[in-house]
This record gives structure tokens, C-alpha cells and sequence, in this order.
């Protein structure tokens, strides 16, 4: 226990996550509803929206509209993801809505890479660098490391912790050859194949290489192990996690029907409050976020916290 992390950073990619994989249309203004709400819990971190192709993923082909139909919160930062240098130019025509940042992104698994993005191994680490310097022009802070596929893959299969450790590395040597300075370092469960002791052997693995990087999660929950591969994160005293309000969302690439959302922001909160752990996140304003994405998407989500409640009134 005396590895748990005093706070932790919570980044809510609900809106992206959640929207880009329900199957019914959903009307710009709900979105934007919800976002909205999300501003409102105290969250300082709101991914809103994916600048991708519209045929690829549908329900972000409002995009657009959506980013500018925000009212922007004092203190909370919107974000957005893109897969390539069209994705970044959109991005661009925002900044003054959105808190642009780079990535250097790869993926452990060369086959997830081409199903996703269309790039082999080696494609994908030129691009890195050609990104980077686009990043650099546009006067774009590059600021994260993020490995899709950290924990293995629907057609690929287990990814060994060696692999994860050599990309980690090619990362590292990107943005030192760019002289950009890294914050942190995500590893992503993009298709829930992590358990606990996966997450444990990881992130161990890592710290041992490198005792000073700062380690986030994006664990999805297809499987039923987010809450709990969150809970082993936070035992080797990981800080920043992905989530996703009412655990909305999935990966529309993962090639597996129920592919799930991230880990579910107001049950990674209600942890972390019942461990001692500051999130700085009104956990009942989050529940009514919940209950207003399960309102907006018209099917039941698989959030617990938000049917069962939090302690509160049974303590008095």
C-alpha cells in the first residue's frame, strides 16, 4: 500500500471514445451536452472529439461542430485525437478552443498498426519523426509517448515485455533526437488483454529501466479488468489514467464484437476516494455525467458506480 500514489490525473475520453463506436446517430447537441457536464466535475482533462476520416468512424463526422459549440471551462483542457498529419491540420484551425499536444505513437503489435493506421512497424516510427518536426512548426508542444497495444492483441497475440521495453526506448530516442521533452509515457490495453500481474510486470519492468518515467494507463474493459488492472497500476504508484464516463466507448479496430470503453471514470474515482487518493473530481456531479451519457446513447452502459451509488448516505 505504500506505493499508492497520493492524487492521480484523470483524463475523461468518454466523448471521443464513447461517441466514435455507437452504432444510432447522436445529435451534435447532446455531445455537446454532455461535454458541457463533464466540465462541470471538476475533470481538467476532456478529450472531446477525434479529427479522423468520416467513412472510417461515422460518429465523429460532426467533429467539427462540436468543438466549436463548447462552452469552454476555465481550468479544463479539451483536447482531441488524430491519426495523421490531416488529423493535426483540422485540429489546427482550433487552437484556440483546444488544448493541442503531441504524441509519439507506436504500437506493439505491427499487425494491429496496419489494420488501424495502414503503416508497418517501421512506417509508423518514420512518421513519428516527421510528425514531431510538424509539431515543432506549428509551435505544438510535444508532450507524451503513447504504445498501442502494450498488453497484446487480437492478431497478434501476447506482446512480450521486451518489445514494450524497445519501443519505450524508440520513443525516448525520438524526442531526444528532436530535443522535445517528454511528460509521460501511456501504455495502452487497446484490445483488454492486461490483468493485474501484466500490468504489474510492465509497468515493473519499465520503472526498473527507467525509475523516474511517469506512466500512464489506458486500460479498456472488455474483458472486466480495467477497475482491477487500474487498482495494480495504482499499487506501482501510477498517476494518470484514461477513462471514460459510464465506461463509454470501445475501440472500433479491436476486431471483436463488445470491445468496451476505457476504465469508467466515476468507478476509477469512487477508488480512489475510498483509498485516500485525490482526483479532485465531485464523484455525485460525475454520476449525473453517467446517467446523462446512458440518456443520450438510449442503452444500458456498463458503469457500476452509477447504479449503485456512492457510500455517502449509508455512512450519514
Amino acid at each position: 500500500m505504500s506505493d499508492l500514489p497520493h492524487a492521480v490525473r484523470v483524463t475523461e475520453e468518454g466523448p471521443r471514445e464513447g461517441f466514435q463506436i455507437e452504432k444510432g446517430p447522436i445529435a451534435t447537441a447532446r455531445k455537446i451536452a454532455l461535454i458541457d457536464a463533464l466540465s462541470q466535475t471538476g475533470l481538467d482533462h476532456i478529450q472531446v472529439v477525434s479529427f479522423v476520416n468520416p467513412k472510417a468512424v461515422p460518429g465523429m463526422a460532426d467533429a467539427d461542430d462540436v468543438v466549436r459549440g463548447i462552452a469552454p471551462r476555465k481550468g479544463v483542457a479539451y483536447t482531441a485525437l488524430w491519426l495523421n498529419k490531416k488529423g493535426f491540420e483540422r485540429a489546427l484551425q482550433f487552437s484556440d478552443r483546444l488544448a493541442n499536444s503531441g504524441t509519439i505513437q507506436l504500437s506493439a503489435s505491427e499487425k494491429f498498426s496496419l489494420r488501424n493506421q495502414n503503416r508497418s512497424a517501421a512506417q509508423q516510427l518514420a512518421e513519428q519523426h516527421a510528425i514531431v518536426e510538424s509539431y515543432k512548426s506549428a509551435g505544438v508542444p510535444v508532450e507524451r509517448g503513447s504504445i498501442m497495444a502494450a498488453f497484446g492483441c487480437n492478431f497478434e497475440g501476447d506482446i512480450p515485455v521486451a518489445r514494450v521495453v524497445a519501443l519505450v526506448q524508440q520513443i525516448l530516442d525520438v524526442a531526444q533526437e528532436h530535443a522535445v521533452t517528454l511528460k509521460y509515457i501511456t501504455l495502452a490495453d487497446t484490445m483488454a488483454w492486461a490483468a493485474p500481474l501484466a500490468v504489474k510486470r510492465v509497468v515493473g519492468t519499465l520503472r526498473e529501466r527507467w525509475p523516474d518515467l511517469d506512466i500512464a494507463l489506458h486500460l479498456h474493459d472488455t474483458r472486466g479488468m480495467a477497475i482491477a488492472n487500474a487498482y495494480a497500476g495504482l499499487e506501482m504508484g501510477v498517476r494518470r489514467f484514461d477513462s471514460s464516463v459510464a465506461g463509454l466507448g470501445g475501440c472500433p479496430f479491436a476486431g471483436h464484437q463488445g470491445a468496451a470503453g476505457n476504465v469508467c471514470t466515476e468507478d476509477l474515482v469512487f477508488l480512489c476516494d475510498e483509498l485516500g487518493i485525490a482526483t479532485g473530481i465531485e464523484l455525485d456531479a460525475l454520476i449525473e455525467c453517467a446517467q446523462l451519457a446512458e440518456d443520450i446513447v438510449g442503452h444500458p452502459l456498463p458503469g457500476s458506480v452509477m447504479k449503485g451509488g456512492t457510500l455517502a448516505r449509508f455512512r450519514g
